[in-house]
């Protein structure tokens, strides 16, 4: 499958540890990639493979059909999307602007009304699948927006990623990564506190992690991460500086809703914890050092 004539050239902001994979996905397949981040060395290897680099957001809006972000905090979305240097009023006529950054719900229909004022496509789309996922091109992909535009881009979502879904409209795909991301929380908890328990009873963790992966306990974060812990690996492939970005928006648009989530409440002061102790830049596998430090 193949994107609509005449869309041939994508613009990708944030090359970091999933957003340099992903961009590169998109240039493998043959398509013309513009690229844009702060800090330009993390685009050389792109550039050398044929990328374009950008000055300005302002610069790769004004080259590009479709637009893809991948950056860190909403404030950073907000910034690069609104404004008169922002990217909904430097697209291209009719360009299709694709936010994979987890953000804000609110945030997110802003954009998207923004985008429709101007005749653009505005879709949120964050993703959930690691540094790991993000390599392999097997991403969970969710999506809020209009179904056209969804369709439209469909293409190039299915060269990032392998469980692609629509949730809904405009703000409906950072909703969808709240509820992953609620689901996280309370499982690496869980995934901590079963191989510091294992260690302290003298047992080998590498060993219990066989008999309780594939059980009623399996889970990603069990497969994919404990044996990071084991291995005394913490570095990211989540930020837990970003974890903890993204439990704030779920726990502020739960309280808007007048919904009480106690197990979310907790992993946000365990995490800030981990961060107050030096561990913001590390994945988010380190929680463990809040049980053995």
């Amino acid at each position: 499958m193949s994107l609509k004539p005449g869309v041939s050239t994508v613009g990708f902001i944030g090359i970091g540890v999933m957003g340099k994979s992903m961009a590169g996905h998109l240039l493998k397949a043959g398509y013309k990639l513009h690229v844009y981040t702060r800090t330009q060395e993390k685009a050389e290897e792109l550039v050398a493979e044929g990328a374009v680099w950008q000055d300005t957001p302002a610069g790769l809006a004004a080259a590009s059909d479709v637009i893809i972000t991948m950056v860190g905090y909403p404030k950073d979305v907000e910034q690069i999307y609104l404004g008169e240097q922002g990217l909904i009023a430097q697209a291209k006529p009719g360009a299709y602007l694709i936010d994979m950054t987890t953000s804000s719900p609110l945030l997110a229909r802003r954009i998207y009304e923004a985008a429709a004022a101007r005749g653009l496509h505005a879709l949120d789309a964050p993703v959930s699948g690691g540094d790991v996922g993000a390599r392999e091109g097997r991403l969970s992909i969710m999506a809020g927006g209009d179904e056209e535009a969804f369709e439209a881009v469909r293409p190039l979502l299915e060269l990032m990623g392998t469980n692609i879904v629509l949730q809904g409209k405009a703000g409906s795909g950072q909703h969808t990564k709240m509820c992953n991301q609620i689901a996280i929380a309370s499982n690496m908890m869980g995934v901590c506190e079963a191989l510091a328990y294992a260690k302290a009873s003298g047992l080998d963790p590498q060993t219990v992690l066989k008999s309780i992966e594939t059980g009623a306990a399996g889970s990603w974060s069990l497969s994919n991460l404990a044996p990071r812990i084991i291995d005394g690996n913490f570095e990211p492939g989540f930020y837990v500086k970003h974890f903890i970005k993204d439990m704030g928006i779920a726990l502020e648009a739960a309280k808007d809703m007048g919904l009480d989530l106690p197990g979310l409440a907790l992993a946000e002061s365990l995490y800030q914890r981990l961060a107050d102790m030096g561990y913001a830049e590390k994945g988010t596998q380190a929680l463990y050092k809040a049980y053995r430090p």
